[in-house]
């Protein structure tokens, strides 16, 4: 208002308003009403939200999607216990794709004896890692300026996840796919981490979604994720 040359008075009536509801907002930091906050905003010359940010509809994550349950910056927000504890609730189905993964494995050992158990408790896991030697892998390691890092990676997945092969009930493959998505399924919830172009996926968002009935999300994913199956190859015990 100073900069502009307005005065309680004039901003009042330009608007419409009583003077001393303009003295409240500046004063008491009050919110007027929005058509009225609008109308103050565009006589101002400025952005509605930048003068009241309670005016910003927040909506929660269901009432953009039903199968939207949170939205996560990037990865490296989530504690691992994230995604321990999802893989361990599973009861009937269990599917990882990824390149390599490994802070899984980093940040709680005991991953394979987690899977080992779920697997016993009748639960099927299909495990999908990154094919080092593929086309798509090393380009990835060039996008993001990891050279070989990549490679290694997937290299160091692959040994820690060995170990599984030939555990009735768990499925290893290796996938030479170009990865848009890093996928940690648990029966009808799943973590997607997105991938972003010359970004580690640590550096890339999270979201994730429960499957509902009038929703088609999880679904999409889900299909995602056996299409690329269907193209892996199965690594023996």
């Amino acid at each position: 208002m100073a900069s502009g040359g307005w005065t309680h008075a004039s901003l009042a009536g330009a608007i419409g308003v009583d003077p001393k509801s303009v003295e409240r907002w500046v004063n008491l930091g009050r919110t007027p009403r929005r058509a009225t906050a609008l109308k103050a905003a565009e006589a101002l010359g400025e952005d509605v939200h930048a003068l009241w940010p309670a005016l910003r509809q927040a909506r929660a994550a269901r009432a953009v999607s039903p199968e939207l349950v949170a939205l996560y910056d990037q990865r490296a927000d989530l504690p691992v216990s994230v995604f321990v504890d999802l893989l361990a609730a599973a009861r009937e189905r269990i599917d990882v794709l990824v390149y390599a993964a490994v802070f899984l494995h980093e940040a709680y050992p005991r991953l394979n004896d987690l899977l080992r158990e779920r697997a016993a408790a009748g639960c099927a896991v299909r495990i999908a890692v990154g094919d080092a030697d593929s086309e798509n892998v090393q380009q990835r390691g060039q996008e993001e300026q990891f050279g070989h890092g990549i490679e290694s990676r997937c290299r160091l997945a692959l040994l820690h996840y060995r170990p599984l092969a030939g555990v009735p009930g768990i499925e290893l493959r290796t996938h030479g796919t170009t990865l848009y998505n890093s996928l940690y399924r648990a029966d009808d919830q799943v973590l997607v981490n997105a991938h972003v172009w010359g970004v580690n996926a640590y550096g890339a968002p999270v979201w994730h979604l429960r499957r509902h009935d009038s929703g088609s999300m999880f679904d999409t994913y889900a299909d995602s994720f056996n299409a690329v199956w269907k193209t892996a190859r199965p690594v023996e015990a």
